[in-house]
């Protein structure tokens, strides 16, 4: 396992969320199918928040007073999100570039509410499934709307 790798992983699956992101016209961003349900701009943040989060637990701190730096922030674009969370990614990024081999080995994370440690590397590629399970959200409510999809399958 490598980090480079890893980032291509990160990378790919990003862009391909963007694309998806930057297709669902303004005046239905914060269309939600029900009550219970994240809007498109809500998941697009949780999605961009979380790069700060899974930084911090990989920095081993402690997530019990985790404060997002998206909390009360206003909801606008999904350009906006983006450069807002430009900087947490690429932190998130850079501290993933910056693993050895064996660091991303190491049986070490503790994910908030779960018991049993991870491994490094493998706790990174969890963060792209987290997306591209926000990903078929996005998708399903695309599909709902009856809004084009992009072609992410390249």
């Amino acid at each position: 396992m490598n980090s480079t790798i890893i980032l291509q992983h990160l990378n790919e699956t990003r862009r391909r969320s963007i694309l998806l992101w930057k297709s669902v016209p303004e005046e239905h961003l914060l269309w939600r199918p029900d009550t219970e349900a994240m809007n498109f701009l809500e998941i697009v943040r949780h999605v961009v928040g979380a790069d700060h989060g899974w930084l911090k637990i990989l920095q081993g701190e402690n997530m019990r007073n985790y404060s997002s730096p998206f909390t009360n922030r206003a909801f606008s674009t999904v350009e906006d999100e983006l450069k807002f969370a430009a900087p947490f990614r690429a932190e998130f990024l850079d501290y993933i570039q910056n693993l050895q081999g064996q660091e991303l080995l190491k049986k070490d994370l503790a994910h908030p509410g779960v018991a049993e440690l991870k491994i490094r590397g493998e706790y990174i590629l969890r963060t792209a499934y987290h997306e591209a399970v926000h990903a078929g959200q996005f998708l399903n409510y695309m599909r709902q709307l009856n809004i084009d999809r992009p072609n992410i399958w390249d």
